[in-house]
């Protein structure tokens, strides 16, 4: 795949998927945007692309304004006139410490011979939390969503790639209610969107990955001993969590060449089958 002749934005290019996603495009030549909420991040993520000799615009934004991303758009346009490729990633995860805790019970409950009961992780979370979670994880993906129509609508092509995540097709992630709900919400938009504005050459699809092996999930791992991280490893076939660059490349594929349109690509090691 040659990337050369579009122009693609990534959201949410802190370390982690959002920037592997953007290094995979400039190693196949895309002029790339990319945006984050996070100074440092952002141009860390840009001194990473811009190291492939590509033309890289990073701009400052945070996808739960709508008035932001259409700040960002105007750019976009001033900039490039066009859109081929829009990877929606920008996205809060359940990373606190207070997401651990939940995160580890729901682990020994699923692997331990105790007694049926609730968890209690819906009945004792808070509007904050939750609203949160919409903010950002749904209302960005519209928000972005929207104005690159604006643009794909007018050239009769683009690509679009929402991610996902397994949390918002099972219950996988059952110790994060809000986080599997706004993922669930992704899926079904996909779905929609997909159908709408397939008929002006215009695809889109979402990646739903299961566990990433990045530096935060790495360290949790840690954090809770050998015995829950054991337990963690049986549910998943393939034995490890998939890595960044292969995600990426997931997402390179699902913004090239294809007939796919509303398709939910799920690479998980067999953690969902």
């Amino acid at each position: 795949m040659d990337f050369s002749n579009s122009v693609v934005l990534v959201t949410g290019v802190g370390p982690g998927l959002g920037r592997a996603c953007a290094e995979a495009f400039a190693k196949k030549n895309a002029k790339l945007i990319i945006c984050d909420k996070n100074q440092e991040a952002l141009q860390l993520t840009q001194s990473v692309v811009e190291s492939y000799g590509v033309k890289c615009l990073a701009l400052l934004c945070d996808v739960s304004s709508s008035q932001q991303v259409s700040e960002m758009f105007e750019k976009i346009t001033q900039t490039f006139g066009k859109l081929d490729v829009l990877v929606n990633n920008a996205a809060i995860t359940p990373t606190t410490e207070k997401d651990a805790k939940r995160r580890s019970i729901h682990y020994e409950y699923m692997s331990s011979p105790e007694s049926r009961r609730s968890l209690g992780f819906t009945s004792s979370m808070s509007d904050e939390e939750w609203k949160k979670y919409w903010d950002v994880n749904v209302h960005g993906v519209f928000y972005c969503t929207r104005e690159a129509l604006k643009l794909m609508e007018k050239q009769c092509s683009g690509k679009i790639v929402n991610i996902a995540s397994v949390a918002g097709m099972t219950s996988a992630s059952v110790h994060s209610p809000h986080y599997s709900a706004t993922k669930g919400a992704v899926i079904a938009f996909t779905k929609s969107v997909a159908y709408e504005v397939a008929g002006a050459n215009i695809f889109v699809n979402a990646m739903a990955p299961g566990g990433i092996a990045t530096i935060q999930f790495n360290e949790y791992l840690e954090q809770v001993g050998s015995e829950a991280a054991n337990r963690f490893w049986q549910s998943i076939p393939a034995g490890r969590l998939g890595t960044l660059e292969e995600y990426a490349e997931t997402v390179l594929f699902l913004s090239g060449n294809h007939y796919l349109v509303g398709q939910v690509i799920s690479p998980n090691g067999g953690y969902v089958i």
